[in-house]
């Protein structure tokens, strides 16, 4: 049996623990969910107001907050969904095409 912290890229399938049994909290920090994103946020920390009405409105976290203030995103694991954008009072966070 393998624990989520444990695998990695090396992992073999016969190793896993079938998902039934898989138990481990906040596991889905350790993959980076962001690189299908189509549509990118940008914050424009001048704007912001530090309200914090855009994190919780996050549906993948990916709005970190330190020390009660707002960080650039967390793009390893936003989808792009814009979410932020819209719920933003003070046109802080715009809403654009990825450019990679």
């Amino acid at each position: 049996m393998i624990h989520a912290k444990d695998i990695n890229e090396q992992s073999k399938w016969q190793e896993l623990t079938p998902g039934c049994e898989i138990y481990e909290p906040a596991t889905a920090s350790m993959t980076i969910t962001g690189e299908w994103r189509t549509m990118v946020p940008k914050w424009d920390a001048t704007k912001c107001k530090q309200c914090l009405l855009c994190a919780p409105y996050c549906p993948d976290s990916s709005i970190p907050v330190v020390g009660g203030k707002r960080q650039d995103f967390d793009f390893d694991h936003c989808k792009g969904c814009g979410i932020c954008y819209k719920v933003c009072p003070f046109q802080a966070i715009s809403f654009g095409k990825e450019e990679k």
